[in-house]
């Protein structure tokens, strides 16, 4: 019979169900243990202080076992540090052990040991005498209670920030009970203070709150006190038997009326309810859930809840709702009996209700069989309904099916359909990935569809980290393993798994399992790490990404003490050598000598510190390494190279000499340069030395000497130039000369001289397009014509007309 394990308790039902037969039955004795037992079906940590069992008082440490919700041993080790005042599990299931110290030491479920922080100097100095570990806005909190009676509390475990909170007044022993109450996301105390209870809060606040409705007759000093699931409510016992339950900020009171409220809240009266209903003898430990009360016993472990509503609406005696005549309807058929009819047209309109209540009350179920009865049940009633949605049915039949596996006892997670519905498939995968359930996982993720990059390829990266921790098997069997595992999985990194080889100090097997990666981006920084340097250099050339390759060569360029072994370690690459070649180009080319000396390459090594003279400011320190440079490319035998490296060693010290009688900067000046400044300044005795020293040719040096008078404006001396002797450039250079400088009536007075093949080309340079096209008649030359209009353009059309009719009439008398 569906109620058989019902009981009242005033108008509420309650049923308790076995979840498991404990393994560890006849073997543990939770009295003589410590319990911290995480929510969510989560894992069990017992701690048994050996030196207990014995009359002899020893130095012996207590043993710390981590079981699963059905009492199977996942975990156990010798507990080596302080005094342990409190245990707990945070909301990622890691497992806090509070020491006397305040120091909380963070362990995963298997005991490998996580991290440590401390709650604080002053709970190191005096000690802790209690603590909390609590449910809080940013995940799990801790708070500790010293022996100078001040409470500390740490909000979020994995980003510790230890606050104090106020100071109780008169608090000076122990309080008789204390909890912690999280509210408007902020964690406050409640602390029992004789009769009297007051608040503390992070603030430096503190309030004495008033109980509505507890009879004075009963009150005396509270003892015992309990904070709900979701912490809004409260139940307090007092010495005299009194027991107050309401809302955590105690302006509501219900009392022992709620019973939902009593059940789900309250451990220690829950705990007298249940000697009385359930004739428990032994020792138990009560966990809290969302839904409901786990008892974990020496040998069971069973859950207690309050019948969800959907589920009484549908068993309890003589209801009427269509959920139970759905139920009976399809129970009838099952019997093949035409009562079935009946019941089906009862509900004829409201059977989608039923179907949802059937659907609804088999979530509630731990049971399969039962789960398999409404389902049944709603099947059944989904046939004489057209427009029905099947999405519902069909999540319930998925949803259950992955509880029915995860609640087995090899897995031992007891979730409720509501528990899963608030921690979410994620996190439920993610917690068989803790578990190292891997298949069971990835058969989860394949069943519900899950994609590949949040299910089977995320699980397998982490099988496979956990897989070469293994240090038991042989590296080259246990990368092949992982590789032909994951080869065709998507979205895998092998250069995380090869990470996490390295950090378990197996180098040999990362370097097998990087690879297998596919991008290099991705293999050489891991192969750097590992030193792996001529592979990761090798790896970045091939992948072809410069700037991979950049970053291998300068992380090796750090490294090496000797820039020798660096350049000899390069040098048989030609692209990584050419590469930072181009580099030191642009950074520091004292580099890239030193690597053509390495090559015995003196015209390269010449040739770069001719380009770093030029970095130089003062002109004698370049003269000085233009001299090494000369020193190279004797070495190499080129003598024009040397030719040229020596005159401009030598330019540069007249350069400076220059310098030193003028004031003035003939820096980074070229030999012409240096010429067309000294004429500008009439230097001319400066102008014949150089001339003669650097053997200029005299044609070079009359433009240079036009050039340089008509930029001076110095039209007197340009003519008195041109008249010395018969120019070897021709005249047309004095034309051009004025011109380039836009003086075109000087330019006018050399075009009388101008010889008469260059005549039309000058005349043209100073504007007289006419006069042109007359010269060109004159010459009678048609491609004159052509050079005339090209200048002309469109400028003035009346002359270019002119010049088209004269080159109308050379052309007719030809």
């Amino acid at each position: 019979m569906a109620t058989a394990d019902w009981n009242p308790l005033g108008d509420v039902y309650y049923r308790k169900c076995e979840l498991y037969a404990m393994e560890w039955c006849g073997l543990v004795d939770l009295a003589k243990h410590s319990v911290a037992t995480s929510t969510y079906g989560g894992p069990i940590a017992l701690m048994k202080d050996e030196s207990k069992l014995s009359r002899v008082v020893t130095n012996v440490k207590p043993v710390v076992s981590v079981y699963n919700a059905a009492g199977r041993l996942q975990s156990q080790m010798r507990w080596n540090s302080g005094n342990v005042i409190t245990m707990g599990w945070s909301s990622t299931e890691e497992l806090l052990c509070i020491q006397e110290d305040g120091v909380v030491l963070v362990y995963d479920m298997f005991l490998t040991f996580k991290r440590t922080f401390s709650m604080g100097q002053e709970a190191k100095d005096v000690k802790i005498i209690d603590a909390k570990v609590f449910s809080s806005f940013q995940g799990t909190g801790i708070a500790v209670i010293t022996t100078s009676l001040r409470i500390f509390v740490v909000s979020n475990v994995d980003s510790p920030r230890i606050v104090r909170l106020a100071e109780v007044p008169g608090l000076n022993e122990p309080p008789s009970c204390w909890s912690i109450v999280v509210t408007d996301r902020q964690a406050r105390a409640l602390v029992a203070l004789g009769s009297n209870l007051f608040l503390v809060d992070q603030g430096g606040q503190y309030q004495q709150m008033v109980l509505v409705r507890l009879d004075s007759l009963h009150a005396g000093p509270i003892t015992e006190m309990a904070v709900s699931f979701n912490s809004k409510f409260l139940a307090l016992c007092t010495q005299q038997g009194a027991l107050w339950i309401g809302s955590s900020d105690l302006q509501v009171t219900s009392l022992s009326r709620n019973r939902q409220c009593l059940c789900f809240v309250i451990q220690y009266y829950i705990y007298l309810c249940l000697k009385a209903l359930y004739n428990m003898d032994c020792s138990v430990y009560l966990v809290q859930e969302e839904d409901g009360l786990r008892i974990i016993g020496n040998d069971t472990h069973e859950f207690l809840q309050k019948v969800p509503a959907v589920t009484e609406q549908i068993f309890k005696i003589g209801s009427m709702e269509p959920g139970a005549m759905l139920f009976e309807a399809s129970k009838e058929f099952q019997k093949r009996n035409q009562k079935a009819d009946e019941y089906v047209r009862m509900i004829k309109d409201r059977l989608d209700t039923a179907v949802n209540q059937c659907i609804q009350a088999a979530g509630h179920e731990i049971e399969p069989a039962k789960q398999r009865m409404l389902l049944r049940a709603a099947s059944f009633g989904k046939c004489f309904l057209t427009d029905y949605r099947p999405e519902p049915f069909v999540n319930m039949c998925q949803m259950l099916r992955v509880l029915n596996q995860v609640r087995h006892h090899s897995v031992g997670m007891p979730l409720t359909y509501t528990q899963l519905e608030h921690l979410s498939m994620p996190v439920l995968i993610d917690r068989l990935v803790v578990r190292k359930l891997f298949g069971l996982a990835v058969r989860i993720c394949q069943y519900l569809k899950v994609p590949d990059a949040e299910g089977r390829s995320r699980i397998l990266a982490h099988w496979a980290c956990f897989k070469v921790q293994q240090k038991n098997e042989d590296e080259d069997k246990l990368a092949r393993a992982i590789s032909q595992k994951l080869m065709d999985v998507p979205g895998v990194s092998f250069s995380e798994i090869a990470s996490q080889a390295l950090e378990y100090g197996r180098k040999q097997l990362a370097v097998k399992l990087l690879d297998y990666e596919a991008r290099a981006s991705e293999q050489v920084p891991l192969l750097l790490k590992m030193g792996q340097d001529q592979t990761a250099l090798t790896k970045a050339i091939d992948s072809g990404d410069t700037d991979l390759v950049y970053t291998v060569l300068l992380h090796l360029r750090d490294k090496k003490q000797n820039s020798g072994d660096f350049f000899m370690m390069i040098r048989t690459m030609p692209i990584a050598c050419a590469l930072y070649i181009q580099y030191s180009r642009q950074q520091n080319l004292k580099l890239v000598e030193d690597l053509y000396y390495q090559e015995d390459n003196s015209l390269e090594e010449g040739n770069c510190k001719i380009l770093r003279s030029y970095t130089m400011e003062h002109i004698e320190e370049r003269a000085k390494v233009l001299e090494e440079a000369t020193n190279c490319f004797h070495r190499c035998k080129n003598d024009f190279a040397v030719k040229q490296t020596e005159e401009q060693v030598r330019l540069m010290r007249i350069q400076r000499r220059l310098e030193d009688d003028s004031g003035r900067s003939y820096a980074d000046l070229s030999l012409q340069d240096t010429l067309h400044q000294l004429i500008v300044e009439g230097n001319t005795t400066w102008v014949d030395k150089l001339r003669k020293d650097f053997k200029v040719p005299e044609k070079r040096f009359w433009i240079l000497k036009i050039n340089a008078l008509a930029y001076g404006e110095d039209w007197m001396e340009l003519e008195r130039f041109s008249r010395s002797k018969k120019p070897p450039v021709g005249i047309d250079a004095f034309v051009h000369g004025c011109m380039k400088y836009n003086n075109r009536m000087e330019a006018m007075k050399y075009l009388s001289r101008v010889t008469p093949d260059q005549k039309v080309r000058c005349l043209v340079k100073v504007g007289l397009f006419k006069e042109a096209a007359e010269a060109a008649v004159e010459l009678k030359n048609e491609d004159d014509f052509g050079y005339v209009l090209s200048r002309l353009g469109s400028a003035d059309r009346q002359v270019a007309e002119q010049v088209r009719a004269m080159r109308g009439q050379l052309s007719s008398r030809r």
